[in-house]
């Protein structure tokens, strides 16, 4: 079977207005940049070949929508050059070396297509891509965005920073009461589109291009958070990978810490507690726990004591459960905070502090501070008020006090109405796995309890 001319591909390289050999130049000049040194070789007949419909490789699609995008003076995407699906056959993990740009408009469309996306779905949570760069790789990042050649001419201002980050404040308050699968889709659309535009525009000061980054890696970041709630783990990885890339490029050290404790905080639930301590270290590291407000210290250092407790390190984890208690209790509303650290609270400190007594085998412990938690939540946050009741009546069971498990389970559910979460749905699963040996037993609190379960996840 011949193959298919890539026409979109070649109408993108007539409209630069380059020839074949010039756009290899280019391209390997790009791959350069990025230490792609496997693509050293590309020369004018390889472009012949991926416009007569030669399957690209690896890092080539996104590295030649890049160098169009260079010669074009616009943002050239790979579904423009008839490349979207050049990859999906197997989903790669995030590479740190990969142009910020290009990645963030190539995941938001992989998010929004259904096919992709579930393909991404039914991948695997990259134990590898969990490995960071060298310090020196984040030492340059914002070196390296600040040379990144505009790719449009609108001259970003303050007031589009501003309008980014309450675009990000909506969004952040909206999962916290809905849960992550809520508004998912409009926040990425506005990422990849609107967002994306302005990273790709001029900048009049250095300080609005870092203040443009900042609020974009804090809604890719929220793009990441919100999958990770929903159980897209794959599609999390890649986000939160990509806005630790932001952070860094606006030099945004807590921002960048802020991330990391999220990825730390995914690697703890996927039972990979090694890589969680490893991740978690990195958020606490120089500057980005000794710029953070306390609040943020504090946010950072409770999700190092879970990953400790995960791999059995008690003696630490107690340590850590200690100083971010501390951190909290120096924290007023007299600070300057980010918006990114409004939900974290008493009842968020407990609710992480009973996680990791739990985990340290310490179950009434945990069961007092999930109750702590439970009592001191403000109403708004719907989402983890429900999961802390599920978790709750989790370690109740455990004790072997299966009737009060039930009347919390019993709450939980009733929380969870208008809730879009797979942590809360999640919730509900191990729910009726603890309830599975109390099935039979027709007309009791259990069995009641279990079809009340069942029918939820049944309308989910």
């Amino acid at each position: 079977m011949g193959r298919t001319r890539n026409t979109r591909l070649e109408a993108v390289i007539q409209e630069s207005g380059l020839s074949q050999r010039a756009l290899a130049a280019r391209f390997r000049a790009v791959a350069a940049e990025h230490g792609a040194s496997e693509l050293r070789s590309v020369a004018q007949p390889y472009i012949a070949r991926w416009v007569a419909g030669a399957p690209m490789e690896g890092r080539a699609p996104a590295i030649l929508a890049e160098t169009l995008s260079r010669g074009l003076g616009r943002l050239v995407t790979l579904a423009d050059i008839g490349l979207a699906n050049e990859t999906e056959s197997e989903p790669q993990p995030p590479a740190w070396s990969d142009d910020t740009l290009t990645t963030l408009v190539t995941l938001g469309r992989t998010d929004m297509d259904i096919d992709r996306r579930r393909l991404l779905a039914n991948s695997v949570y990259s134990v590898a891509a969990l490995a960071l760069p060298e310090d020196k790789w984040f030492e340059q990042a914002a070196d390296r965005a600040r040379t990144r050649r505009p790719l449009s001419s609108y001259m970003v201002t303050a007031q589009d920073v501003e309008d980014v980050r309450e675009m990000a404040a909506l969004f952040s308050r909206r999962d916290q009461k809905r849960g992550g699968r809520a508004g998912r889709t409009a926040l990425v659309a506005y990422l990849r589109s609107e967002v994306a535009e302005l990273l790709s525009g001029r900048f009049l000061t250095e300080d609005i291009r870092r203040g443009m980054t900042s609020a974009a890696a804090e809604l890719a970041y929220l793009a990441g958070w919100t999958a990770f709630d929903a159980g897209e783990h794959p599609l999390a990885q890649r986000w939160l990978t990509t806005a630790t890339k932001l952070a860094e490029e606006a030099g945004d050290a807590p921002l960048a810490g802020h991330i990391l404790r999220a990825m730390a905080h995914q690697a703890v639930d996927l039972g990979k507690p090694q890589e969680a301590v490893r991740l978690a270290e990195a958020s606490l590291s120089s500057r980005r726990y000794a710029q953070a407000c306390w609040r943020e210290r504090s946010l950072l250092g409770v999700v190092y004591a879970r990953g400790l407790a995960a791999a059995g390190e008690k003696t630490a984890a107690v340590a850590a459960l200690q100083r971010a208690e501390r951190d909290l209790s120096r924290a007023h509303a007299a600070q300057d905070e980010p918006n990114r650290v409004f939900f974290f609270a008493e009842a968020s400190l407990a609710h992480e502090t009973a996680a990791t007594l739990r985990d340290l085998g310490d179950l009434k412990g945990a069961e007092r501070q999930f109750r702590h938690s439970v009592r001191t939540r403000r109403a708004q946050f719907a989402r983890t008020h429900s999961v802390t009741l599920g978790y709750l009546g989790a370690v109740q069971a455990q004790q072997g006090h299966l009737d009060l498990a039930c009347d919390t389970w019993s709450q939980a559910l009733d929380a969870m109405t208008g809730v879009q979460s797979g942590r809360a749905r999640e919730t509900v699963v191990q729910m009726r796995r603890a309830l599975s040996p109390f099935r039979g037993r027709a007309g009791s609190q259990a069995a009641e309890l279990d079809a009340k379960a069942r029918a939820m996840l049944q309308s989910g």
